[in-house]
């Protein structure tokens, strides 16, 4: 990479710029792609002047809306699950409201983005909302949180962003017994264990996607074991615990033996006589997610079959049901069984005020109690005439 005739910019073999240069102090760097020296002038020539202001007090500096996107995505990559969806999020408003200022970024601002979205992208409005709310989160960090040296907040009042509701958004689908009977045969062997895991335990895809080993822990008091999902693979960051009930124990199980490290592995299987085959079989992996074309296939069939099996066409929801409607599904069922809405919310990985770190025997005892009051007996007419009224 050489440097051109301005101190601190830096051209590389494509001709991209990079800014990397100190001034009062303060690092000036960014990474500003193919464009002309003199944009890139005119770039570090803005961040001279604000870092100048600041020093200078009374005076708020000029923050675009892609440098306080930069700011929140590094302050919160590691405190933030999801952040890797708020970064694709960001890198869609960009071209919109990246160049500017804080002060400019409002409704009316956002509202060309927003058409933009549902009219040529066709994304859901739900999906537009996402991207609003983490707007809206960055004005209120920059209004309440961050400061320059001056000691004056990036943003004097964050504006209110406007989220729309969207009455036609999906709704969660819980699954009757019958209903995941029907769809749980036309699953494969693995997908049908993963997926009777999930509505045993109310954990998310990524989270039976990765389960280790490493993370089971035996209850030897109670003849049981727990898994204890670190922070880092949970999407509130808070260590999950997963306490197995009989059938998510069974599961367990099942798969205990098929991989040193995780607890659901897919290797392709063999199915011709093994001296047909050249090359060695390749080694079982983990799986990346559990709404894959296996998935999305057994509930094609089992839509198809709903009639011939239940003596009536399949609910739209069942026809279009969802990997996260397992975890609706377990939620629901230990409202069914009475469950207290603080074990409910510790059992379904909640962040609650009161969750605890640590459990005694005795607590874990009650948890363990509490998933296995899970049963059939307890599937109650008033879901089904819900359904048939909606």
């Amino acid at each position: 990479m050489g440097r051109t005739k301005t101190s601190g910019i830096w051209t590389d073999a494509t001709g991209s710029k990079t800014v990397d240069k100190r001034f009062a102090g303060e690092r000036i760097y960014a990474r500003l792609g193919p464009i002309s020296h003199e944009g890139a002038e005119r770039w570090l020539a803005s961040q001279i002047q604000r870092i100048r202001l600041a020093r200078e007090g009374g005076t708020r500096p000029r923050v675009t809306f892609r440098e306080a996107a930069a700011k929140y995505l590094r302050d919160f990559q590691e405190k933030i699950a999801t952040i890797d969806v708020a970064a694709w999020h960001i890198e869609a408003l960009d071209p919109w409201i990246g160049d500017r200022s804080l002060e400019e970024v409002h409704d009316e601002t956002l509202r060309a983005f927003k058409e933009h979205r549902l009219n040529v992208d066709k994304v859901s409005l739900t999906t537009v909302n996402r991207a609003f709310e983490i707007v809206r989160r960055i004005l209120n960090l920059a209004a309440r949180v961050w400061r320059h040296p001056n000691g004056m907040t990036w943003l004097q009042t964050a504006p209110l962003i406007t989220v729309e509701r969207n009455r036609a958004a999906r709704k969660a689908y819980p699954l009757s017994w019958e209903e995941q009977d029907l769809l749980f045969a036309e699953l494969p062997e693995l997908n049908r264990a993963m997926a009777t895991f999930k509505v045993n335990t109310g954990t998310r895809d990524q989270e039976v996607c990765l389960l280790r080993w490493s993370w089971e822990l035996k209850v030897e008091a109670l003849d049981a074991s727990v898994f204890v999902i670190p922070g880092e693979f949970v999407k509130n960051r808070e260590d999950r615990l997963v306490v197995l009930n009989n059938e998510a124990r069974n599961v367990v199980k099942q798969m205990r033996g098929r991989h040193s490290t995780y607890v659901f592995a897919y290797q392709r299987p063999r199915t011709r006589s093994p001296d047909v085959y050249v090359k060695p079989q390749k080694a079982a992996r983990e799986i990346e997610t559990m709404n894959n074309t296996a998935w999305q296939n057994a509930r094609k069939r089992a839509a198809q079959k709903y009639r011939e099996k239940l003596g009536r066409d399949a609910p739209w929801g069942f026809a279009h049901v969802r990997i996260h409607d397992l975890k609706h599904t377990f939620g629901r069922r230990l409202r069914a069984a009475a469950v207290p809405e603080e074990t409910r919310a510790v059992l379904l990985g909640h962040k609650t005020r009161s969750m605890p770190t640590h459990y005694s025997v005795a607590e874990l005892a009650e948890l363990l109690a509490a998933v296995n009051r899970i049963d059939r007996s307890l599937a109650t007419p008033a879901i089904t005439l819900l359904r048939a009224a909606a």
